[in-house]
């Protein structure tokens, strides 16, 4: 993931989203560059479990 907006009215979630789905890729590759301009992963790290949590037979 590169990008994402937060907010807490699912309906103008939806909206958004829609409206975003209708632009063309180059529009849409300057929005995320304008807020990650690295176009970094940012769920990295999201899913990752610890070392000590983790039911690992190698160590």
């Amino acid at each position: 993931m590169v990008y994402f907006e937060e907010t807490i009215d699912v309906y103008a979630a939806i909206t958004r989203e829609k409206e975003i789905k209708k632009w063309r890729r180059e529009k849409k590759n300057n929005l995320v560059a304008s807020v990650n301009p690295e176009w970094n992963d940012l769920s990295d790290g999201w899913f990752e479990i610890p070392r000590v949590a983790r039911n690992d037979r190698n160590g």
